[in-house]
């Protein structure tokens, strides 16, 4: 990929910052790469001048913290004093580069005025701090030293302080005078860009381009679109996923317990053995670690799947993706990405064991970061065709995401009946890919339309059936697939067919889905007869007392007989 060697990163920051729980984990991955002799040829640096706003820094915080931290060279600086700022930026520099292990430069500096133009700083400072800090102005020791070498006169250091004035002054008024964003749509455009004809494009291509040698060698002769037996969504989105890293060099899958183990739902299974340790490994067991590494996989080049293993794992890191992999396209206008597609294995029904840290459903967290594209499969050839997508969005567009995998449908194999295999999908043939927003559709009948997804889609179509050999209701079930954006587009005429819609939502009342698409589609067909079926607010406990919490069959029957049958459904 034509990677330089020599190359480092360099990551600059505060003293206070240095406390954030991000920082920790940025140090503490650090130093576990290099215990484990893995590279990590990083370079932190922090400008400590003693201050967090108006919080003081205790004396000799930052040395004391760092400067035998394990696994992290230490070196250390005078910011105010530029030969001796040089010569420890140096060292480590060279450090990093010829050990690539990482480094920490603490450089001590001095604060000149406020935090910011509202904090005034005599409110927390005395005066005599605040002239002692202006005399350690930084740009007057320089001068200083330039002077007392004889390398420029007074006249020279007033000339280029006021030639590099003007230039800045003159590059301000510049930037004022640029043309400003003045619609919402020009505001929202580096959110909402996608071209269908681009990720598709790129899907097939990448499949026509793979070595197809290899692609037999890696499924022992037997290729999944060929075999004639139906497989389950763990069977075939391990097959998605390998052909993606066959079809794709750049591709990485990375997390807890995805190498040897597998995962553990098996997802990723084998795909270590096959492809190798350099495409396929385990991270520490630190879900911020995991998104923070993706996003300068990403900016690297490469393509990042990362795995959080349960969706509850993902609340400690979710800034990475809300405040940093979201936020990159929209403030640079498209100029920078963070390209990637997150797997998160998710959603309650988890049988065994559980929780709330292993069985979850609230999605309000993942469906509000702005521009998150976000799938939910609940098959697994909508699973194929729908990571492909997610991919492809990521490698053509820039395009950040996040498939959500109900962890209850894994495994699930028969629907109605035990033995039926009803759940049960063949592999979709390399390069087929699922558009944004389009939907599942199970049955035309236009006594009611049903809209759901996952573990909703499943309990739906076995109450549906029950209900159509006892009361011959024509019920069409909605399968929603995307969770954000929700695809109103597709699901419009599909209400307007039945002038009725029953949105069942297995998440939370107040995290989840329901309560915007039953208003988005109350205002595209008025006069709709709308009514949810959702989970309650409230954790999920343990053994059988979750599902008195959980959306139940008996709930979707009770709703539908609410709305076609209302007698009956009281």
């Amino acid at each position: 990929m034509g990677q330089t060697t020599d190359a480092i990163s360099v990551c600059t920051f505060g003293d206070a910052s240095s406390n954030h729980a991000s920082a920790q984990t940025a140090f503490n991955a650090a130093g576990w790469c290099t215990q484990q002799n893995v590279p990590a040829p990083v370079l932190f640096v922090c400008e400590d001048n003693g201050f967090g706003i108006s919080v003081r820094t205790p004396g000799g915080w930052i040395a004391d913290n760092y400067k035998d931290r394990a696994g992290i060279e230490y070196f250390r600086g005078n910011g105010l004093n530029l030969a001796s700022a040089y010569d420890a930026a140096h060292d480590a520099v060279e450090y990093v580069r010829t050990k690539r292990k990482p480094a920490f430069l603490h450089l001590d500096t001095v604060r000149l005025l406020g935090h910011a133009g509202s904090d005034v700083e005599q409110l927390y400072r005395t005066a005599e701090e605040i002239r002692a800090g202006e005399a350690a102005d930084p740009m007057l020791h320089g001068a200083a030293l330039m002077i007392d070498n004889g390398w420029m006169q007074p006249v020279d250091v007033l000339a280029l302080y006021r030639q590099t004035r003007a230039r800045l002054e003159a590059m301000a008024v510049d930037a004022v005078r640029r043309p400003k964003l003045t619609t919402r749509a020009e505001v929202m455009v580096p959110l909402n860009y996608t071209d269908p004809a681009v990720t598709e494009q790129d899907t097939r291509t990448s499949a026509a381009n793979v070595d197809t040698e290899r692609r037999m060698a890696a499924y022992k002769n037997r290729l999944p679109e060929a075999e004639e037996r139906p497989r389950h969504l763990a069977v075939q989105l391990n097959r998605a996923l390998l052909d993606i890293l066959l079809e794709r060099p750049e591709a990485v899958i990375f997390g807890e317990d995805v190498a040897k183990k597998g995962g553990v739902y098996h997802v990723t299974a084998d795909l270590t053995k096959k492809l190798g340790v350099g495409r396929v490994f385990n991270t520490l067991l630190d879900e911020t670690t995991i998104l923070g590494f993706a996003i300068g996989a990403g900016h690297a080049g490469l393509l990042p799947i990362p795995e959080i293993q349960y969706l509850a794992y993902l609340m400690n890191a979710i800034d990475q993706l809300r405040g940093e992999a979201g936020s990159m396209q929209f403030f640079s206008n498209g100029q920078n990405t963070n390209p990637m597609d997150v797997r998160i294995a998710g959603l309650a029904y988890r049988k065994g064991f559980g929780g709330h840290f292993h069985n979850d459903n609230g999605i309000a967290a993942i469906r509000e970061i702005p521009g998150m594209l976000i799938g939910c499969p609940a098959r697994g050839a909508d699973a194929v065709r729908m990571i492909r997508t997610l991919v492809a969005n990521a490698s053509a567009l820039g395009r950040p995401s996040i498939q959500l995998e109900p962890i209850a449908l894994y495994m699930t194999k028969d629907l109605h009946e035990p033995g039926d295999g009803l759940w049960l999908d063949s592999y979709p043939e390399p390069g087929e890919s699922m558009r944004l927003g389009e939907v599942g559709v199970y049955g035309d009948g236009t006594d009611l339309t049903l809209a759901t997804y996952a573990n909703g889609l499943y309990m739906s179509l076995r109450v549906a059936k029950r209900l159509e050999q006892s009361h011959g209701f024509k019920i069409r079930i909605i399968d929603l697939r995307w969770l954000n954006p929700l695809p109103f587009e597709a699901l419009t005429p599909h209400v307007k067919a039945s002038g009725k819609l029953l949105v069942v939502d297995e998440c939370r009342a107040s995290s989840g889905i329901a309560d915007t698409v039953v208003a988005e589609m109350v205002e595209a067909v008025p006069g709709t007869h709308v009514r949810r079926v959702v989970a309650p607010d409230c954790y999920i406990p343990l053994g059988d007392a979750a599902n008195l919490v959980l959306v139940q069959e008996h709930d979707i029957e009770a709703g539908i007989l609410a709305m076609l049958n209302p007698e009956a459904g009281q």
